[in-house]
C-alpha cells in the first residue's frame, strides 16, 4: 500500500467517523445567527443533567403529514435532540406518529390535543387531524405540552417543567381580582390561559380570604376603591412573611361617560408605604398606538418601548415592551430597608394629564397637551421593590369584619425579605373591552396582537417573583424589538423618504456604476494585454 493510498483511506475513515458522530448526535453543531441565540438552548438547559438523578423521557407526538407540510416540526425536533445531546444520557427523545403507531387514543388521554389543518391532494381540499405535542415523563410523573407549534418559548416550557418534575415542586400563582366589577374567568381569561400553558396552577383568592404562607407569588389586580382593611391586612401579612406580590393598580376610573380620580380605601397608601406611590394622573406619550381609520396617534394608549426597560433586572433584560391603556405615573419613595428601581418607563416625549381629563380620541390634540409644557419628561410606569418592607398595620389593632367572629392571625414577629412589582395600570392585564369608553371600543379589537407580549411579561413576572431568575433569562431571549422608535412625525417621514430613495434610486445606480466600472476595468486590461502581445510579436 502506497503512502498516497494510506492517506486516502485514513481521510475517508476520519470522515466516516465524523459523519457517524453527527448522525448519532454525539457531536452537536448548530449555526444560530439570530439575536440572543433564540434557537440554541441556554447554559441553564445544557446543565440540566446535573439536576436529574434519573432519566427524563421526552416523547414528541408528531404526525408525519404535518412534518411534511411545514418546517416548524423539524425545528422543534432539532431543539429536542439538542437537549438530548447535552444531557449526557439523562434525557432521551422519542418521536411517534400517533396515527401510524395506533396511539391516537393514548396520546389524547395523556393530554395531547389534535388540531385540524387543510390539505390539498389531487386538487381536492380536505381537513386532516394532526398531532404536535410533547409528553415529559420522569419516573411515575408526567407533564404535557398539548400543542407545540414553534420553538419560540419551547425551551422555557421544557426546562421549567423538567425542573418541576425532578424537584417535585408545583408552579403556582395566587390571584386576587380587587375590582368588584371584574371577574377572573371572564376579564382575565387570556392571562389565565397563558399562565396555564406556562405550567402554572392558578389559585384564585377572593378578597379577604386567607393567603397561604407557602404560596410562591401573588398577583393583585386593581382594588383601589374595593379592597377594605381586612383584605389589605391579609396581603400585608403575606408580604411580611416573605410573600412576593405584583400590584397592577389604577388611580383613575375610565368609563363611558368620563374619567374621575378614584377614592383610595387604603391600597394605594399601603403600596406607597412600601416605596412606590401611584399618582392620580394619566401618562400620555408620543410613543402610542395609531388608531384606525383616522391614522391618528392616541397618546393615552402608551406603547412602552423595549429600550425603556431596566437592563439591570433580569425581568427586563431583553424587554420587548408593553402596551398600557391610560397608565398612571409612579413616584419612588422607598424606606431605608427597601431598594426601589424603575422597571420600565415612558419615553422622554411623555407628559402628564392631572386635571381636565380628556380621553375622547376624536378630540383636538390641543386638549391632550394642555399640561405638556409643564410636565413633559420621562415617567416611571413600572417599578420593582426589594428588601424588608414595613407593615402597613404595624402597631395598629387588627381590622374587624362586620358580621364575622373570625379573628385575623398575628403579623410575623420578624418580617422577611420580599419582592414587589408595581405597575400603574390594570387594563393591560384584563383587556376587558366592555369597560372601555364608548369612544375607544370601536378601536379595541385591532390590538389583539398586543395582548401576547403583555401577557408574556406577566408570566415572566410570575417567574421572577418565584425567584426563578434563570428561567426568566430563557424566556427573555425570545423578545423581539418593535420597529417603532422614531416618534417625531417629521423625522419618521424623512426616514421613510430616505429609505425609499436609497432602495429605489441609490442601490440600482450603485449596481449600474459597479457594472460599468467592472466592464471598464476589463476593457482596460484587455487593451493592455493586446499592446503587450503586439510588442512580443514584434
Amino acid at each position: 500500500m502506497t503512502k498516497k493510498q494510506l492517506a486516502l483511506i485514513t481521510g475517508l475513515t476520519l470522515t466516516a467517523l465524523i459523519l457517524g458522530l453527527l448522525i448519532s448526535r454525539r457531536l452537536w453543531f448548530r449555526l444560530d445567527l439570530t439575536k440572543n441565540q433564540a434557537y440554541t438552548i441556554s447554559q441553564v438547559s445544557r446543565n440540566l443533567y446535573t439536576e436529574i438523578p434519573d432519566q427524563v423521557h421526552l416523547i414528541y407526538y408528531l404526525s408525519d403529514k404535518l412534518s411534511a407540510l411545514y418546517p416548524q416540526p423539524r425545528e422543534i425536533l432539532d431543539l429536542l435532540r439538542e437537549y438530548a445531546a447535552y444531557s449526557r444520557g439523562k434525557i432521551r427523545v422519542t418521536v411517534r406518529d400517533p396515527v401510524k403507531a395506533g396511539l391516537a387514543d393514548t396520546a389524547e388521554r395523556l393530554g395531547i390535543r389534535p388540531i385540524e389543518i387543510n390539505t390539498t391532494e389531487q386538487d381536492q381540499s380536505t381537513i386532516t387531524r394532526v398531532y404536535t405535542g410533547i409528553v415529559i415523563e420522569y419516573l411515575d410523573n408526567a407533564e404535557v405540552l398539548p400543542i407545540v407549534t414553534s420553538v419560540e418559548t419551547l425551551e422555557y416550557d421544557l426546562t421549567g417543567r423538567i425542573r418541576s418534575l425532578v424537584q417535585e415542586t408545583k408552579r403556582e400563582i395566587g390571584v386576587i381580582v380587587g375590582d368588584s366589577v371584574k371577574q377572573w374567568d371572564k376579564d382575565y381569561r387570556n392571562l389565565n390561559q397563558m399562565l396555564a400553558q406556562s405550567g402554572y396552577a392558578v389559585r384564585v383568592i377572593s378578597p379577604g380570604d386567607e393567603i397561604g404562607d407557602a404560596l410562591p407569588a401573588l398577583f393583585v389586580f386593581g382594588g383601589t376603591e374595593d379592597l377594605d382593611e381586612w383584605s389589605l391586612y391579609r396581603i400585608d401579612r403575606y408580604i411580611q412573611g416573605g410573600g412576593k406580590v405584583l400590584f397592577a393598580v389604577d388611580t383613575v376610573t375610565v368609563n363611558s361617560q368620563d374619567i374621575t380620580v378614584k377614592m383610595d380605601k387604603g391600597l394605594i397608601s399601603m403600596i406607597s408605604l412600601y416605596g412606590a406611590t401611584v399618582k392620580p394622573a394619566l401618562v400620555l406619550d408620543q410613543s402610542a398606538h395609531i388608531l384606525q381609520p383616522q391614522m391618528t396617534r392616541y397618546p393615552h394608549w402608551v406603547n412602552v418601548l423595549g429600550t425603556s426597560g431596566n437592563k439591570d433586572n433580569p425581568l427586563t433584560l431583553h424587554f420587548s415592551g408593553l402596551d398600557l391603556f391610560w397608565p398612571n405615573p409612579i413616584e419612588l419613595n422607598p424606606p431605608e430597608s427597601v431598594d426601589a428601581q424603575p422597571l420600565f418607563t415612558s419615553t422622554g416625549e411623555a407628559w402628564l394629564m392631572t386635571k381636565d381629563f380628556t380621553i375622547n380620541p376624536d378630540a383636538s390634540a390641543y386638549l391632550f397637551e394642555l399640561e405638556a409644557a409643564d410636565t413633559k419628561g420621562t415617567a416611571i410606569l413600572g417599578a420593582v421593590l426589594t428588601g424588608t418592607f414595613p407593615s402597613y398595620f404595624g402597631g395598629l389593632p387588627k381590622p374587624l369584619r362586620e358580621g364575622s367572629v373570625e379573628e385575623l392571625p398575628d403579623l410575623p414577629t420578624v418580617p422577611k425579605g420580599s419582592r414587589i412589582i408595581v405597575i400603574g395600570n390594570t387594563e393591560f392585564a384584563a383587556y376587558s373591552y366592555e369597560y372601555m369608553t364608548q369612544y375607544t371600543l370601536q378601536y379595541a379589537l385591532q390590538y389583539n396582537s398586543t395582548v401576547l407580549r403583555d401577557l408574556d411579561f406577566l408570566v415572566l413576572a410570575a417567574d421572577w417573583l418565584s425567584n426563578d431568575d434563570d428561567i426568566v433569562s430563557i424566556r427573555n431571549r425570545q423578545g423581539q424589538r418593535q420597529l417603532d422608535k422614531i416618534l417625531d412625525q417629521k423625522k419618521r417621514i424623512q426616514a421613510m423618504v430616505f429609505a425609499r430613495v436609497f432602495n429605489v434610486v441609490v442601490v440600482p445606480l450603485a449596481v449600474i456604476a459597479a457594472g460599468i466600472g467592472i466592464a471598464w476595468k476589463r476593457k482596460s486590461r484587455a487593451e493592455k494585454a493586446a499592446v503587450i502581445y503586439r510588442k512580443i510579436e514584434k
